[in-house]
């Protein structure tokens, strides 16, 4: 069997997050279901699925990775693939060994479509600029030690205005789990005056832990996960079923926010 990596991404609104879970509707679950109906592999179990980043309830991806093995040939794989569910998109693959581990990604790109509002651009765009180098991220996760630093180092946080909102992109090479909402939770906070830079900066530094709220999951999308290498198979779609998807979902901010279209991009 070839042992393939592959970008896909997802409606986040329409799966209960990504992991499979009993009496729900997840991405893991849908995809395995598929897997299997589709003839790409017997079992759960022989299709060995792994992912790169494992999304919340609510939040989408443009680009999240997976691998997963099948004897099915190259120039069929992304055709059956995409055959598996309308709200499923596999737009690129790549054979790769069967020790890879698809979590070691060099670079994840997460983007929060922030609704219009009375918003102060230039004071998000102060706030952003401090996340940046190695930083201790105990205040802008869940579930992690307080007495032990975790350092994680965030390549950048920039902010862009526009007609319907703004855009905050953050770039890192691992994240832990919900920081990219705590990030946006801490900008909301400094705009509403709530929040310092010092104050910001210190729980940056380790030296206070703030209690910051989750920003909402439907905002967030996984917007590229990055390997140091290229993808050797692309999608041509979308496909009829897609195409149709789309249409009736408008009002999806997967849709609006033009995922199908930046799919089809290198």
């Amino acid at each position: 069997m070839t042992r393939w990596l592959v970008r896909f991404g997802y409606d986040g609104s329409r799966f209960a997050g990504w992991a499979r879970q009993p009496g729900l509707r997840t991405v893991e679950g849908e995809l395995i279901r598929g897997v299997v109906r589709a003839g790409l592999a017997s079992s759960p179990e022989e299709a060995g699925i792994a992912v790169a980043s494992r999304t919340d309830r609510g939040v989408s991806a443009r680009a999240n990775a997976l691998t997963l093995s099948t004897n099915l040939p190259a120039a069929a794989l992304l055709r059956s693939l995409n055959g598996i569910s309308p709200e499923l998109n596999f737009s690129a693959a790549l054979p790769v060994p069967r020790e890879f581990r698809v979590r070691r990604a060099v670079r994840r790109t997460y983007r929060y479509f922030e609704p219009p509002g009375e918003h102060r651009l230039e004071r998000w765009e102060r706030a952003a600029r401090i996340f940046r180098g190695t930083v201790d991220v105990r205040s802008f996760g869940r579930g992690l030690p307080a007495a032990t630093p975790t350092l994680r180092t965030v390549e950048s946080v920039t902010v862009t205005e526009t007609k319907s909102g703004m855009v905050v992109e953050v770039r890192a090479p691992s994240f832990v789990w919900g920081m990219v909402r705590k990030i946006i939770a801490s900008l909301r906070e400094h705009d509403a005056g709530r929040l310092t830079l010092d104050r910001l900066e210190a729980a940056l530094r380790g030296e206070v832990r703030l209690t910051l709220p989750m920003a909402e999951p439907e905002g967030l999308v996984l917007w590229e996960v990055e390997y140091p290498f290229p993808w050797t198979l692309r999608w041509n779609g979308p496909n009829r079923h897609q195409q149709e998807w789309v249409r009736s979902r408008s009002d999806s901010l997967w849709v609006q926010a033009r995922v199908l279209e930046a799919l089809r991009t290198p």
